[in-house]
């Protein structure tokens, strides 16, 4: 683990010293929360689907994401591909790669979020490093991703200290702010760390990078409880599940299940042969979701 990643997750992620506030709950972070507690009332886990924009291509990716929300996901995060995925392990850098190999924008980015919104009416969220919001305009990044329907963001190296003009811009659009914590994180740090968030909470299961693992460990319920202690935040466990057995195991402790490295996989398995592609994140995303349910 790089020095950078090992900061990113050992230290909760975000880390604060300002005064930390909650986002509202307006916009489509509302829509976020409803899913969410819907979920919640059905007596099951939501499931929670990753894909990078731009993978396999722009127009792929759109209906990658789409797929993943027809075939049995509440949720899905957009990312935006980076050329540093610090908290990314070599099967999402390779997607990644491919997206920026070929072209992707942040103009595509929103667009998928948009897209895949419009044609489900779920909630999508963008996932991204900081330095491209920061580039972009903080305001314009807000403003353009509420306007394209988007749900919140998730800025997993953004620390907590300096995220008040991102906080306020989310805020004045509608749009959640989803924090990560991680199995070092020290109970005062999750209360500082949940008190600034919204929409949810992203457990990290484990110390790394994402990817498929055998198994998700006893630390991943453990820190559901600690952070579950210090919020009333929905807190949704990623990095690691890969099957419904393992979506299943999550869903037992957690309030969402976030599954990102194995749909990349499928893809990738696929290679040029899109519509294969498409069913076979469609037919895993069903999978995952009879699995949160036997959880």
């Amino acid at each position: 683990m790089s020095e950078r990643t090992e900061q990113a997750v050992s230290t909760g992620v975000p880390v604060s010293t300002g005064a930390p506030g909650s986002t509202g709950t307006t916009g489509n972070a509302a829509l976020l929360s409803s899913v969410l507690q819907r979920a919640k009332d059905e007596n099951r886990a939501a499931l929670v689907g990753y894909l990078p924009a731009g993978f396999p291509t722009v127009e792929g990716g759109i209906a990658a994401c789409t797929a993943l929300l027809e075939g049995g996901c509440d949720v899905v995060e957009v990312g935006l591909p980076h050329s540093d995925p610090v908290l990314d392990g070599p099967v999402i850098q390779t997607a990644d790669d491919i997206a920026l190999r070929g072209g992707v924008r942040i103009a595509d980015v929103l667009r998928t979020v948009g897209e895949a919104h419009a044609a489900t009416g779920a909630p999508v969220l963008c996932m991204t490093y900081w330095n491209p919001v920061d580039r972009y305009g903080v305001e314009r990044f807000a403003a353009e991703l509420a306007a394209n329907g988007g749900a919140g963001c998730i800025l997993p190296d953004l620390p907590v200290e300096e995220s008040d003009v991102w906080r306020k811009a989310a805020e004045q659009h509608g749009l959640a702010t989803v924090f990560v914590v991680a199995p070092s994180s020290r109970d005062h740090r999750l209360a500082t760390i949940t008190a600034a968030g919204s929409g949810f909470v992203y457990a990290a299961s484990l110390m790394g990078v994402t990817g498929t693992r055998d198994s998700v460990g006893q630390e991943a319920r453990e820190l559901v409880g600690r952070t579950r202690a210090v919020t009333d935040l929905p807190v949704c466990v990623g990095l690691g599940v890969s099957n419904p057995a393992q979506a299943a195991q999550v869903a037992e402790f957690a309030d969402g299940v976030i599954v990102g490295s194995a749909f990349v996989k499928k893809l990738l398995e696929h290679g040029d042969d899109l519509q294969s592609g498409l069913a076979a994140v469609r037919a895993l995303a069903g999978e995952l979701a009879a699995g949160v349910r036997r959880g």
